[in-house]
Parts: C-alpha cells; structure tokens; sequence
C-alpha cells in the first residue's frame, strides 16, 4: 500500500497524495483490478489531473515552460510531491511544472548584512527526510516538517511550515535566507532580505505556487546535539472524565509554552489520547519529565492511567526523529482537514477553554474524526524576528497550539463521499472560527474553500502579499485556490479558468 500510492503521488509528475484532487477518477483502487468488482471504475478520466508535464531541471526549463504557457494561452500549475492537502498543485487542464528532481543539497557559511553563519542550499525536489539525514551527517538540524515524504521547499516552507523544532527555531518560512526563482514574467532572480525583498517576503510564508517557481532555497541550519522526547498514552470510556484530561492537556501547554524549544505533537480519537512525540533539543530526560510531571499528577486525580510513559535522550536529532515517526502510512492521504490557531490569551480562559473542549468533544463522536493539538511557540521573541520579516500572518506568533480537526476518508470512498466529508470538515472549521474569533487557521493544513480564508489564512498580511502579487505575476499565470489574488479569476463549469 505506502509502496503503490508513493509512486502514484510522490514519484509521479501529476498524481495527488489525496484522492480527492484526483477526482478519484482514476483510483489504483477502484480500477479494473479492484478485486471486488462493485468497485471496479465504469471509465478513467484524467479529472483534475495536469494533462502533460514538464521535468524542471534548471533556470533555463522553468522560463522556456512559463514563456510557451503564456504565448499558449496554457493554465500552469506547480508540483513537487502532491502533499498538497488544498490541492493547489492541481489543475484540470493545465501544464504542470515538476521540481520533484530538483535534488541539490549543500553546505556553506553564509554570509549577509542579516545574517552570517550556517546554511544549507536546498532544490525544490528535496524532502523532509532527505534533509534531516543530510543535516546530521554534517553535524547540524534544520527546521522541516514531520512528515517524512513533504517537500521542504515548497509549500511547507512557503506556505509557513511547522515541524518538531518550530519551538526552538521557529516556522519553516523563518529560516530562509534566499530563493533562486524563475518569476511568472520568466525572470530569473534571487530573492533575499537584501534583494528583491517584496519577492523575498511573500515567497517566506505567503502561500505556494502563487509567486514564482522556486528552484532552490538557502536555509539556516542549526548545530546538532542531544534531543529529549517523550510520549505518553491513556485511555478512558467515560466521556467527561476524558475530555477533562483533555482539558488539562490544553492548560498545561500555557506552562510548556514557557520552556524554549519544547514541541509537542498529540492526536486524540474518540476515547485514546496519544502525546506522539515531545522534544526538547539540547535538554535531558530529567528536564523533560520535571515540565510533563504536573499534568501526571492532574491525571492521577482524575484516576486517568498511562498505558505508555515514556522519555528518552537521543545523541541527535535525526535519532530522535526516526524513534518517534515512522515511516508514512499513505492510507491517511485520504484525510479531510481543517485547522484552527488557538492564542495564549484564549486558553487563558477557563470558560473559553471549556467551549473548545466542547466543540471538539462534538467533533470526536463523528465516526473517522481525528484532532489533532501542536504546542508551538513562534512568537516574535522567541525566533528572534519581526513581524515585517515575512509574509506570515501575525496570528502564528500569538497562537499556543494549532488544533486541527480531520475526518480519516475510506481509500475506497467515493468523489460524492469525499465531498461530504469536506462539507463536514468546514462545518467543523466555521465553528472553531466562531468560537477563537481572530485566531487563524494554517493554510496549508485547512480546506481550500473556507469562506474565512482571506482572515484566517493571512490576516493583516493581506494587502501587502497582494501588492507583490500584482508587481510580480500581473497576469495571473500562477493561480490555485485560496492563494492571495485569486478571487481575479474562477473555474467555471468545465473547468477551465475564467476572469471574474
């Protein structure tokens, strides 16, 4: 199963990891081998699937593609893996320009009026698990994402990026130092802090696909050293004894978020709650359980017992990465979600805190429905930037956690049952919004069609992003949904682009 659906998504120049952007109209597992013959596909149709694509492989590809696209008349759309939960590098009809094999990886001091020190130069194509393997072979961590099979490059750090070391370092888009980029006019410039800026600030954290094609990227990287985690599991049938552990667990982060560096990663069902991983880089075990001890002890007087509780010390963080996250389980690709950024002045609340827990208390008695909670610390101080440095949206620095709510889709369910499983999920997203208003949602872990999306997504960052849009891409040769600008055009009926 991981094997197939790598190389119809990841390996494959137009293929989405999510059957929903394809339509499933030409599912592996509902074509003519399907062993159940109720699941065996009338027909197979390309649906929202690129028609042709090209292999981006230098400067010199990337401007002969955008110029034949326009002289053409020619819908283009950017992919590197199909992560893409939005489906924004999709698109019925269009020209898809593949970075995937965009595989430069490299080492260097770099030096600039804003920053000098370690960096490491990435192609578009390289992914998370690449990138932490290289990174401690050379002796140094880099902030990327969970998942071992997302590009570092793309949407994650364009988009914003979270990741195990986001508390320590901060977003993905809050380490780049500069984009090698081929403009939608076909320039080919670098964009920095020092040129090219407005480029440069909308390309760090503004939203994927929507700026530019992007080549490679220059990132700071971090020395290696000891990694502290932890995880823990418990259980309970009583609904309310449950979801006040719940609670408590959305309590105890104002205290974690105080600890610089500590990250944590728990995925709550119906019943099981599950602290998948913590880390805390250069710290011991001692330390780690000294900041997780009085939720323990707010869990023993709810008479709440951990089936695991665990901590560990790993030499580096490569080490601690692979012991706490398996290898991708592609089934989940099928996942329908919607996010929502919950600020520390919210959780301060008691009665605040209780209407989230209610909400999301609703959410886990649907059948499949997952939530997801981050403990993330961005803010402004403690990455050490400002808010004009990039384009992401103020809300991430006053945000505790990102609470993200998904429905788990059948690989075998239906376009119709994926469709209703999106309306649910912005059910789900319209409530959370009610209920935090002004909080935010991450982009790049949300639906594509959130009414909200022009607040949540970029917030004050709004207008600015728009001006570089216009500045850079006046044409709209780059164009997916929710990005900044696209409200200039629709897909009409056959979907094909239109002007508004």
């Amino acid at each position: 199963m991981v094997l197939t659906l790598t190389l119809i998504s990841i390996d494959n120049p137009v293929n989405a990891a999510n059957l929903y952007w394809n339509n499933n109209s030409c599912s592996p597992f509902q074509g003519p081998l399907a062993a159940d013959p109720s699941k065996q596909a009338a027909s197979c149709s390309l649906g929202n699937l690129a028609q042709y694509a090209i292999n981006i492989t230098d400067a010199k590809s990337a401007i002969a593609s955008i110029k034949f696209a326009r002289n053409k008349n020619i819908r283009l759309t950017v992919k590197n893996t199909g992560h893409d939960l939005l489906g924004r590098s999709m698109g019925k009809g269009s020209l898809a320009l593949w970075t995937h094999n965009l595989k430069e990886l490299s080492f260097f001091e770099y030096r600039s009026p804003k920053y000098t020190g370690a960096a490491a130069r990435l192609g578009s194509g390289i992914q998370v698990e690449e990138l932490y393997e290289s990174t401690t072979a050379n002796g140094y961590r880099a902030v990327s994402g969970s998942c071992r099979t997302v590009g570092g490059v793309g949407g994650f750090a364009q988009g914003g990026g979270h990741g195990p070391l986001s508390s320590a370092y901060g977003l993905g888009a809050d380490q780049t130092l500069e984009f090698d980029v081929v403009t939608p006019e076909g320039l080919h410039l670098t964009a920095s802090q020092t040129e090219n800026t407005e480029l440069y600030y909308a390309l760090s954290g503004g939203g994927p696909g929507n700026y530019g094609i992007v080549l490679s990227m220059t990132v700071k990287v971090f020395k290696d050293g000891p990694v502290a985690g932890a995880r823990l599991l418990w259980k309970h049938d009583d609904e309310a004894v449950f979801m006040q552990g719940v609670k408590a667990w959305i309590k105890h982060l104002l205290v974690l978020d105080t600890i610089p560096g500590f990250r944590t990663d728990v995925n709550i069902l119906k019943g099981t709650f599950e602290l998948a991983e913590a880390t805390l880089p250069d710290a011991t075990q001692a330390d780690i359980v000294e900041a997780l001890l009085p939720f323990y002890q707010t869990l023993d007087r709810l008479n709440i017992t951990l089936l695991i509780n665990e901590t560990t010390l790993h030499d580096n963080f490569l080490d601690h990465y692979n012991y706490y996250v398996g290898p991708d389980d592609f089934t989940l690709r099928n996942l329908t979600v919607g996010s929502q950024l919950v600020p520390r002045s919210f959780a301060s609340d008691d009665s605040k805190v209780e209407g989230l827990v209610s909400a999301l208390q609703e959410i886990l008695d649907v059948p499949n429905a997952l939530v997801v909670v981050l403990g993330t610390n961005v803010a402004h101080d403690r990455v050490g930037n400002q808010p004009e440095s990039n384009g992401v949206s103020t809300m991430w620095r006053n945000s505790l956690f990102l609470a993200q709510a998904g429905l788990i889709g059948n690989i075998l369910a239906n376009w119709q049952d994926l469709r209703k499983d999106l309306a649910m999920v912005n059910e789900w997203e319209q409530k959370l919004h009610t209920l935090v208003p002004g909080g935010g949602s991450y982009q790049s872990e949300a639906t594509f069609d959130n009414p909200n999306w022009h607040e949540d997504y970029y917030g004050e960052k709004y207008d600015k992003l728009h001006q570089v849009k216009r500045m850079y891409d006046p044409d709209n040769v780059l164009w997916n949904r929710p990005a900044v600008g696209h409200e200039a055009m629709f897909l009409d009926d056959s979907g094909r682009l239109r002007y508004a």
